[in-house]
């Protein structure tokens, strides 16, 4: 825990808690306690969850039983988690986490008044107690971020796209947003690999996946579909709005400059769109991309079709 600062701008963690002796939040009071005792029973309930969100939250609540908070905010950008608790207020308390050098993000205390010395002094010997949990509780994250990654493109893969995509048609139908997605798959890359090797063909790819997510949305999600073909996930995108962003990539990919053994590599891509229709299955929807992908090829490539 480095530095403070104050200034005025899966459900088997609930059983493990009961299992210890405790309560759950909604059915107990926040009684005050001493600081000692509560950096032991910390001790024990941050240990019980391998979920970051779900200790951070647990944290926010047990610590408003020694120090009043109206919030708690906490980012950690190596693995994209940003957390706001409760309602934001005008006085801050500022740490940066780290451990042996390993930095574990920024944690903000935030209430309407100001905190006293004995107060900042009583959250810094709390924080102490989350450190490790923390820690654990990334490490976690980031193995499973990692089991959902390609590790040549680091685009989503197949795992990760299954569980993805069903999540947000469903999010898509409850909430009547439009959804789109945009297979796409790289023109004649067996000859790239044919000419120059399949080591030129894999910096294609990767070049060809940065490219993709440099012109994309920081919500749109791309994934790792097959050996060069491509998927991009585009929530709250209507039908025409989606081919104006695959006609965006196919001129960036277009426009790439891949040189191997001293020449540049030509190379396009061909794209099929389709939305998302009411009550329509992931099955059907990935269906009818792919086939309007395979419209796009038989069409002469580098183009984007849309699905009928």
């Amino acid at each position: 825990m480095v530095t403070t600062s104050q200034n005025n701008t899966i459900d088997f963690d609930a059983a493990k808690l009961q299992r210890l002796g405790f309560a759950s939040t909604n059915a107990r009071s926040l009684r005050p306690i001493g600081l000692a005792q509560l950096r032991q029973q910390l001790g024990l309930q941050l240990q019980t969850s391998l979920d970051a969100e779900r200790t951070l939250k647990l944290f926010f609540t047990e610590v408003q039983r020694l120090v009043a908070l109206d919030a708690m905010g906490y980012q950690h950008g190596t693995s994209d988690l940003r957390l706001e608790l409760g309602e934001r207020a005008t006085h801050s308390a500022t740490y940066r986490l780290t451990h042996e050098g390993e930095q574990l993000g920024e944690l903000v205390f935030r209430r309407r008044i100001r905190f006293s010395d004995e107060e900042l002094g009583q959250l810094e010997s709390l924080l102490a107690a989350l450190i490790f949990p923390l820690r654990n509780a990334l490490l976690y994250r980031a193995a499973i971020q990692s089991a959902m990654r390609d590790p040549l493109t680091d685009t989503g893969n197949r795992v990760a796209m299954d569980q993805i995509l069903k999540r947000e048609v469903d999010l898509a139908r409850r909430n009547l947003q439009p959804l789109s997605l945009l297979m796409l798959d790289l023109d004649h890359f067996k000859q790239v690999n044919d000419t120059y090797g399949h080591s030129a063909g894999d910096e294609v790819l990767k070049a060809v996946a940065s490219t993709l997510k440099q012109l994309l949305r920081n919500v749109d999600m791309v994934f790792r579909y097959g050996g060069e073909e491509f998927l991009v996930l585009l929530s709250g995108t209507a039908a025409e709005s989606a081919n104006m962003v695959g006609e965006r990539l196919r001129q960036a990919v277009e426009e790439l400059q891949c040189v191997a053994q001293g020449k540049t590599i030509d190379l396009s891509i061909s794209l099929g769109c389709a939305t998302l229709l009411p009550s329509e299955s992931v099955e059907s929807l990935l269906r009818r991309a792919d086939e309007a992908l395979y419209a796009a090829k038989r069409s002469g490539r580098n183009r984007v079709t849309m699905a009928g």
